[in-house]
């Protein structure tokens, strides 16, 4: 009796069409601001909206572990960085880029404490902290030395394992130029300055992308295109909406506080550091080149390979 009361049920929620509540893959999620529209879109209903029942968004910490939790999940999307996507590929991984996730990099200042350094070019004769080879840090480290004509060994790249070991390297003046990204920026502003945001200084960059198994593209587009309407109502809501939806974000990270929340929210919003999903070919080829100039990838890559836009809007196909 009990069995047939649960098929029932189960029949009875498929015939009225209740979706299954989702979660999904986000890297950094409850760190960085890239986990904002994803927040907005559970609190607002935007993805229920849409058709997806997103309810939970699990974090990593990037690179091939997010890969490898979308892969794992029972919802095989999520939003990773471009390198993890390029390597996935490389190593077999079936997936593709289906969205930008986001556009740029005007989150990641350049943090000096000491008063002598008060441009990029004062970095010659001094040390670069990044957080470890290959990653975004040490592709900024590199492209700063070429854009700049820094020699390598003028301006050496020690890593130290954290953005936290970064700042302690910071104070104790052991590197004199780190990275700090939202919202810890706004919390430590006051003790460091900036001598930089990077989408003000070099070439456009994607942050973080979505993607998708191919298998699950092929066998539910319907939810692909779900995930990114309902992604892509965040955004717009962010961008009319930023106090709120920087008071929204206190919810969904643990112990944020709510005026560095709102600090870090409003010059992202008209930045338009959050992209409604378009891929902008000439910003993923600059993280790939990034990718080169740091030895991750070598030999020839056709970025378009990565790449499925038929689930985009038709407005942000390119």
């Amino acid at each position: 009796m009990r069995l047939a009361a649960v098929a029932f049920a189960a029949a009875l929620a498929a015939s009225s069409g209740g979706a299954v509540a989702e979660q999904v893959n986000v890297t950094h999620w409850g760190e960085i601001m890239d986990g904002l529209p994803w927040a907005v879109g559970i609190e607002k209903g935007y993805f229920k909206a849409a058709g997806i029942d997103i309810t939970e968004v699990i974090g990593s910490k990037g690179g091939g572990t997010t890969i490898r939790n979308i892969m794992a999940g029972d919802l095989p999307y999520g939003e990773v960085s471009p390198s993890a996507a390029v390597a996935a590929v490389r190593s077999g991984i079936d997936v593709k880029i289906v969205n930008s996730g986001v556009r740029n990099d005007s989150d990641f200042n350049i943090a000096v404490k000491r008063p002598d350094i008060k441009e990029i070019k004062d970095l010659a004769g001094n040390k670069f902290g990044i957080t470890s080879p290959k990653s975004n840090t040490d592709i900024i480290g590199m492209m700063i030395l070429e854009k700049y004509n820094i020699p390598a060994d003028k301006m050496p790249r020690p890593s130290l394992g954290s953005t936290m070991a970064g700042i302690q390297a910071l104070d104790s003046d052991s590197v004199q130029a780190v990275i700090i990204q939202e919202p810890l920026w706004s919390k430590l502003k006051d003790k460091y300055h900036s001598i930089g945001i990077i989408s003000d200084v070099l070439p456009p960059m994607l942050q973080t992308v979505g993607v998708a198994s191919v298998e699950f593209i092929k066998a539910h587009p319907e939810k692909v295109r779900a995930i990114i309407e309902g992604r892509r109502k965040g955004v717009q809501f962010i961008e009319q909406h930023p106090e709120e939806a920087a008071a929204t974000l206190t919810k969904y990270y643990e112990g944020l506080d709510p005026k560095i929340a709102r600090e870090a929210t409003l010059p992202l919003a008209k930045a338009h550091y959050w992209s409604e999903g378009d891929i902008e070919m000439d910003a993923l080829e600059g993280t790939i080149k990034g990718m080169r100039l740091v030895g991750e990838l070598d030999g020839p890559f056709d970025a378009k390979q990565l790449v499925d836009q038929s689930l985009l809007p038709k407005d942000l196909q390119r």
